[in-house]
């Protein structure tokens, strides 16, 4: 029940890293962008906010590889390890509405289309976010709206939907700059094509250094509907361009 999304690079919500290596999967993740921080680093500053793991309540775990935001100017974009996120694998229909099969039947489903979190004072448009050639995540482009890897179950389907966005950009906060403000029971909004609104409550925070995210707790199996909301922090490594840590949200 695993779909291999290879990695995308310095985004958010659970995965395993890997680096891509053929131009045209390149083209595409630098066309993107890299996830979060990537042009801070031009700029001469870069995000480390997010600080240690006793001040902001994150936890800390070994594991497998995340997101690794290279950014634009390094060419690699946005490298993340979103591995067992879906087994499922719908990430060919665009449409906002889809079909999709289940035992005994054929049942519709809604694609998230807005992202709201009351208590960070968030409302954003939610975009479908496609795979490269190599299983990639492409990170969106811009840096006010977040992303659902449609190959992955919609929120509020049995298993865990991820919502990835930038944390900053070279002109300051991006959309999930806040994200890591975000305390148990607090809630989360996503509202979809159909018209429903599907409601998440966070269950905890976690920050993971990106060569070891671990993929099993957070793209595994899971009983119900979850989400995860990824993005990164730590310190920002500004000869790879790319944050060393991802901050995680576990939401059901």
């Amino acid at each position: 029940m695993r779909t291999q999304l290879a990695a995308v690079t310095c985004l958010m919500v659970t995965a395993t890293a890997c680096a891509t290596t053929t131009a045209q999967a390149q083209a595409a993740t630098a066309l993107s962008g890299s996830l979060h921080g990537s042009v801070g680093a031009q700029a001469g500053r870069g995000h480390e906010g997010v600080g240690t793991a006793g001040e902001t309540g994150f936890e800390g775990a070994a594991g497998r590889t995340g997101f690794e935001g290279v950014g634009a100017a390094g060419g690699t974009g946005f490298e993340s390890t979103v591995g067992a996120v879906s087994g499922a694998g719908h990430g060919g229909a665009g449409a906002a509405s889809r079909a999709r099969a289940v035992s005994g039947g054929v049942r519709d489903v809604a694609d998230p289309v807005r992202l709201r979190i009351p208590a960070i004072k968030l409302s954003t448009r939610v975009i479908p976010l496609r795979l490269d050639s190599r299983g990639r995540l492409i990170a969106p482009t811009e840096f006010d709206r977040v992303g659902w890897n449609r190959s992955g179950p919609e929120p509020g389907e049995k298993g865990v939907a991820v919502i990835a966005g930038h944390v900053d950009s070279a002109t300051g906060p991006a959309v999930f700059y806040r994200l890591r403000q975000l305390r148990k029971g607090d809630r989360i909004h996503v509202d979809r094509a159909d018209g429903s609104t599907v409601t998440f409550r966070v269950g905890r925070l976690a920050r993971y250094p990106k060569s070891r995210i671990p993929d099993k707790e957070v793209y595994g199996p899971a009983p119900g509907a979850q989400l995860r909301l990824i993005t990164c922090g730590g310190t920002f490594d500004r000869a790879r361009r790319s944050y060393r840590d991802n901050v995680i949200v576990f939401a059901r």
